[in-house]
């Protein structure tokens, strides 16, 4: 099965918006990139249109229209009628104008199928056989109910879609032709891989006006209002708008009718169906918030709901398109369960999770949401399904970073503080507290650094841009010697001081040089004393001292230079 939406994956940055917003957590994170679960996903499109990196791509059924244009005599283009929405002024004369000059035969409007489904609504109605009857238009909600919600497929009218019902009605008046439906909808091309009979292409709107800017044809507008009098359109021209379906039916007495648009509201609805909550109604259901006039593949640079839905309704007629009000076996169709096979895990299972996520109790269960699922729970279920990790849970890396690095502040023998640009103590670790003899952090948090140390050299760091690094000074009021380094971050506007206690260091220097000195105190003596004895036997032995001299002068400034 060709896969419809997929991922640019150069393009993920991990920001789990797309999962936030998939109603169905059909998305599965794995090498720091996103990718769409095909036996869960239901194509409402959601993900791409919320992704800010636009990583979300649309199978591109272009080229395989215009094989069919050249390969068929007779290829008529279903138009959904939410097309005056998206093509601001434009009604299905200039539409089918435009089609023409690509090579389509003919343009219609989609909704004259949707003309032929409602009918089979209100007979399905009028035998009262069926409690609750959830509309079938929508193969968003379809594929919803058949992957997600099995127990309400009882429920969910047994009649094709519009697009369906469309191209089976253009095939009895055009023989062999060929159909090619246009519209906002991404799950339309999975609904015509599926059903065979269905159309034989599915483009979206933005596909149609890639391919008319590709070829230098524009829509040509009339000089007048073309949406007058004379406009050939029937009552079904609401369909795309939300209740669209309920204004073109001939209601029953023995049901109420309801509208339902969003996913998240479809699901409510069917629950609520399920449990018995619902009785004697008819719903009309549609993924799109809005209904079709809201779907994803409506132009982003054109969406506007308030202006869509005027446009929708200027353009929606009175004419009633010719219908028997009776069941029509061959607009039936059943939906079937269609397995998602994604297994769920036990209750030992989840807490496991969890407990790895550091959530030991229901308080540490924040649902915050950040990783894209509604719950802790939830993300712990995706976990086990192999469709998340642990890294997603935003709290959980927070602490995990946050004990990580005060495990090292804490324990360096390195003294750290940091100061923001008033000079003020942000933070400070114990080996500080330590080097400055400072009892609590409490002492000196929020107070200036001039409590604890001299300013001028951070004041010469924050103004001047330039950092410090391994400065040995002497703090004469804390007895201690130390390395300073001072660094600046920019971004964060904070100072970072680095104390690094070399008093024993010094200690051990001047020690050393103490020695040193005693050294060449005592070799001086020596060689004075060794020169008097020297002089005493060589005017006795009538020998020079010149090379003895040299000799001991050499052994001083060695030890003088050590």
């Amino acid at each position: 099965m060709t896969d419809f939406l997929k991922l640019k994956k150069s393009n993920c940055k991990n920001c789990y918006k797309c999962i936030r917003h998939c109603p169905v957590k059909s998305i599965r994170f794995s090498g720091n990139q996103a990718h769409i679960v095909s036996d869960e996903c239901i194509l409402c499109g959601q993900c791409f249109v919320v992704c800010p990196q636009n990583a979300k791509e649309i199978f591109d059924s272009i080229e395989t229209a215009k094989n069919l244009l050249g390969t068929y005599p007779v290829v008529i283009a279903s138009v959904a009628p939410s097309f005056v929405a998206n093509y601001d002024g434009i009604d299905i004369e200039i539409m089918e104008d435009a089609l023409k000059k690509l090579g389509f035969t003919a343009a219609e409007r989609t909704d004259l199928g949707a003309a032929l489904v409602k009918t089979q609504y209100e007979a399905i109605l009028n035998e009262g056989r069926q409690d609750v009857v959830i509309s079938s238009c929508c193969p968003s909600v379809n594929m919803l109910i058949q992957k997600h919600f099995p127990a309400a497929l009882p429920y969910l009218a047994r009649v094709m879609t519009p697009m369906q019902a469309h191209a089976a009605d253009i095939r009895k008046r055009y023989k062999d032709a060929k159909v090619v439906f246009i519209g906002p909808c991404i799950s339309k091309k999975e609904e015509a891989e599926l059903h065979e009979g269905s159309a034989d292409c599915v483009l979206t709107f933005e596909e149609l006006t890639k391919w008319m800017n590709a070829k230098g044809i524009d829509f040509e507008r009339p000089k007048e209002d073309s949406f007058g009098p004379v406009r050939k359109t029937i009552s079904t021209g609401s369909f795309p708008t939300p209740g669209g379906i309920i204004k073109s039916m001939k209601p029953s007495k023995d049901y109420i009718y309801m509208n339902v648009d969003g996913t998240e509201n479809c699901i409510n609805a069917i629950k609520d169906i399920i449990n018995g909550k619902l009785n004697k109604c008819f719903i009309e259901m549609s993924s799109c918030s809005g209904s079709c006039i809201g779907g994803p593949i409506m132009e982003k640079n054109n969406r506007n709901p308030v202006r869509d839905y005027a446009a929708t309704l200027r353009y929606t007629g009175t004419e009633e398109y010719p219908c028997d009000c009776t069941i029509d076996e061959s607009l039936m169709q059943s939906h079937s369960y269609i397995g998602t096979g994604a297994a769920i895990p036990g209750h030992d299972a989840i807490s496991d999770i969890l407990q790895q996520m550091g959530k030991t109790t229901p308080e540490d269960e924040l649902n915050c949401g950040s990783c894209g699922y509604n719950t802790c729970r939830e993300k712990a279920i995706a976990i086990y399904q192999g469709k998340a990790d642990m890294t997603m849970c935003l709290p959980f890396l927070k602490d995990r970073a946050e004990s990580f690095s005060d495990t090292i502040i804490q324990n360096t023998p390195n003294g750290i503080f940091v100061l923001n640009d008033q000079l003020e103590v942000q933070q400070i670790n114990a080996s500080a507290l330590r080097i400055l003899n400072i009892r609590y952090a409490s002492d000196v948090l929020g107070e200036q650094v001039i409590r604890i140390m001299d300013p001028y050299d951070f004041l010469q760091v924050l103004h001047e841009g330039k950092f410090i690094r391994d400065k040995r000074i002497y703090l004469a009021e804390y007895s201690k010697y130390v390395e300073e380094t001072i660094l600046y971050d920019r971004n964060y506007h904070i100072l970072i001081c680095i104390l690094r206690d070399v008093t024993e260091e010094e200690q051990q220097r001047s020690r050393k040089e103490q020695l040193s000195r005693q050294t060449i105190e005592i070799t001086d003596k020596v060689v004075e004393k060794q020169m008097r004895v020297v002089q005493e036997i060589a005017s006795l032995l009538g020998e020079t001292t010149a090379e003895t001299k040299i000799a001991l002068t050499k052994l001083k400034d060695s030890l003088r230079d050590e």
